[in-house]
């Protein structure tokens, strides 16, 4: 049975990641929610380092956001979950959420993930999942098609237009 979402990774922030003001620096989150929640998703449909060294395929960020909505602070755990938003023969849409035993069912940040799928065999370009892992995508997106559309999900940055 698959979760829905993934629990996909915990950890905890580390001194070196903590900002001027004590709590965890903007960039860390990216880093956390990349390796703790994209690598780990990754190993889970068939994708782990040695299957794409094997298979010369791998995975492109095109893009990446992030909502920074509560601070988190130094030597606190924090666990990445995932929900496959969509995805088609190439590429594949994950929303991340960030949590922590003090902020309860409050979230401490959100980011959201358009990847593509790459064959780097030769010069690096996309190409299709290979079936197994399209099989894999399926079983997640059936797993979690039931979930609502996450609020942030599709959010566009820029400042409100002038009246």
């Amino acid at each position: 049975m698959i979760a829905a979402p993934l629990s996909l990774y915990r950890t905890r922030v580390k001194p070196e990641w903590v900002d001027y003001n004590n709590h965890l620096n903007d960039g860390y989150y990216l880093v956390i929610f990349s390796l703790g929640g994209v690598d780990e998703f990754m190993n889970r449909i068939g994708m782990s380092d040695a299957e794409r060294r094997a298979t010369k395929t791998t995975i492109y960020t095109l893009e990446a956001h992030i909502n920074y909505l509560r601070e988190v602070k130094l030597d606190e755990e924090v666990e990445i979950r995932c929900q496959l938003i969509g995805f088609d023969q190439k590429r594949f849409q994950l929303y991340l959420t960030m949590h922590t035993a003090r902020l309860g069912d409050e979230l401490a940040a959100t980011s959201e993930f358009m990847l593509v799928n790459i064959d780097s065999a030769g010069d690096p370009k996309s190409a299709p999942f290979r079936p197994d892992v399209a099989t894999k995508l399926a079983e997640v997106m059936e797993a979690h098609k039931a979930l609502p559309l996450p609020q942030n999900s599709g959010r566009a940055i820029g400042l409100p237009k002038k009246k």
